[in-house]
């Protein structure tokens, strides 16, 4: 069988068994939307047999249902009929394929056939000695080139070897720069420190040194404010109790005397406005004064002891006031004394 007639066999097959499944597919197609539109009003009869029951039963025809069932059939019908066209267009593309496919290898096995042929007459027509001949001067024409090849391998070899070494020593030119650079570098940075923690160091020693000297000083100058201030607080307190002295030898000598009728003393302040609100009630002048063993009760003044008596008796005598152990003192106040 020749190359033509293998590949006009082989397209037949593949366009007969291509349009073989193509025709099922459209027929199963066919039959399923022919069996659909069957179905359909079968289906609109029972729904309507169901209907005139429900109706019958006194029950109203349900209109959105009954479109929601067409709805969806139509949407079913649909569906499978693009189901089927999308299976057929698929089975069209494979069919497609496998014709390229065919024709593909036709052609390589053509190609081959001929090349063969080709090669076979060639080599029919050429004399042996001159086969001979044409095969020296090929192998010739190959060692020299390989020789050629080997030498420029050769060459590129040497001229790689000395870009190398070029690079190498350029290289290691580099970083003994590099190392001396850094090395370089280090040393100014260690010096450069250095100075500056001398100069840390002696900036610290001279801010210590002054910070002692202006604490000496300062402490110096506090110290003697200090004794200044205790001199003048001793100079005051000494006038003061010369004063006071002076005062208190005044009013014994000179200073005139008030007679007052001490009732009780209070230990504490609660208890003295207690005891003077009672005695105020009963209209009398009361005067309070602090001491170191409580609050001092006193009515008066009065201008002389025998008034200052006979308002003790009057007191003591009350007894609502409850005060028997009232007194007459001569008393001066404390703004006199």
């Amino acid at each position: 069988m020749s190359m033509n007639s293998r590949q006009r066999w082989m397209g037949g097959v593949v366009l007969l068994s291509g349009g073989v499944l193509l025709a099922a597919l459209l027929l199963k197609g066919k039959d399923e939307i022919h069996h659909n539109q069957m179905h359909a009003p079968e289906t609109a009869a029972e729904s309507g047999q169901k209907n005139a029951g429900s109706s019958a039963s006194g029950l109203t025809v349900d209109v959105e249902t009954e479109k929601r069932l067409l709805e969806a059939q139509r949407q079913t019908r649909e569906k499978s009929v693009a189901e089927q066209e999308a299976r057929a267009a698929e089975f069209l593309a494979m069919q497609q394929q496998a014709e390229a496919d065919a024709a593909r290898k036709a052609a390589e096995e053509y190609a081959a056939l001929n090349a063969r042929r080709s090669a076979q007459q060639s080599s029919d027509n050429i004399p042996p000695e001159l086969i001979e001949d044409e095969a020296a001067k090929q192998k010739r024409i190959a060692e020299e080139k390989q020789a050629a090849q080997k030498k420029l391998e050769q060459q590129k070899s040497a001229q790689q070897k000395a870009e190398q070494s070029k690079q190498d020593a350029a290289r290691k030119a580099a970083e003994a720069e590099k190392r001396a650079t850094e090395e370089k570098r280090s040393a100014e940075l260690k010096r450069k420190e250095e100075a500056e923690r001398l100069a840390a160091e002696k900036k610290a020693a001279e801010k210590k040194a002054a910070d002692k000297k202006a604490a000496d000083s300062k402490a110096a100058e506090e110290k003697r404010k200090a004794e200044e201030h205790k001199a003048e607080a001793k100079r005051k307190e000494d006038a003061k109790k010369k004063a006071e002295a002076e005062k208190a030898r005044d009013l014994l000598e000179h200073g005139d005397k008030q007679w007052m009728v001490q009732v009780a003393l209070a230990a504490n302040q609660a208890n003295a406005d207690a005891l003077a609100s009672k005695l105020k009630a009963k209209g009398y002048r009361v005067t309070k004064s602090p001491t170191s063993k409580g609050i001092r009760i006193m009515v008066g003044p009065s201008k002389d002891r025998e008034a200052a008596d006979g308002a003790r008796k009057k007191i003591t005598s009350d007894a609502s006031l409850g005060m028997k152990s009232a007194w007459v003192i001569d008393w001066v106040p404390l703004d006199k004394r």
